[in-house]
């Protein structure tokens, strides 16, 4: 189960914009269906909509285990001893 990692008025922003995007890119793509951006950008709404609804932001958790992973190996450097 994923755990949130963003708040309530985080995930409302994002709901909020990611289907004002995504009506806004499917009226367009119904007047040019041949413009293949549109469909980019209509996926990347969704994905908005989908991690304010889950409260769940891959990039966020992507970051926090980075920032983790840098301090423990920041630890782990203060604690060897280096005779030179």
């Amino acid at each position: 189960m994923l755990r949130p990692n963003i708040g309530i008025v985080n995930a409302l922003i994002r709901i909020t914009v990611g289907l004002t995007a995504l009506c806004w890119a499917c009226t367009k793509y119904m007047k040019t269906p041949w413009r293949d951006s549109l469909l980019l950008f209509i996926m990347a709404a969704a994905m908005k909509v989908g991690e304010g609804i889950l409260r769940f932001c891959p990039v966020t958790f992507l970051f926090e285990s980075y920032m983790d992973y840098e301090e423990d190996y920041e630890d782990e450097d203060a604690m060897t001893f280096n005779p030179s």
